[in-house]
């Protein structure tokens, strides 16, 4: 399986199957991360954390506290596709994998700016 990143205009494959999502919420200014995998039928949320709560970055009622990190299992159906927007207010979004974490700009190249990017998997 492969994750392909599309934004203005161009369109990035990683030869992934897993990976976390992370990034910094714009107005509490804590962390996020979610796991996803690469599945056949699209993109699966796995697991969603953050370090803390409040203003908009409430973790689920399910949520357990694990070392510093509120933690719980979304439970939804694989997405086709999945739009991450930038405010410019809280830095980029990043993908990590196999311990290494990249920018979206990074992974393109290029500044991304208030660009939307779309990840989902690779036809």
């Amino acid at each position: 399986m492969s994750l392909c990143l599309a934004s203005a205009g161009i369109v990035k494959t990683l030869a992934l199957a897993a990976f976390t999502l992370a990034w910094t919420h714009s107005i509490e200014k804590v962390e996020w991360q979610e796991d996803w995998r690469v599945t056949p039928h699209g993109l699966e949320l796995v697991q969603a954390r953050v370090k803390g709560s409040g203003g908009g970055s409430m973790p689920a009622p399910e949520a357990r506290l694990v070392d510093g990190w509120f933690q719980w299992q979304p439970t939804r159906a694989p997405l086709p596709e999945v739009a991450l927007g930038n405010s410019g207010a809280a830095g980029e979004w990043r993908v990590c994998a196999d311990g290494q974490c990249r920018t979206l700009s990074q992974i393109f190249g290029l500044p991304i700016g208030s660009n939307v990017t779309t990840m989902r998997m690779c036809p």
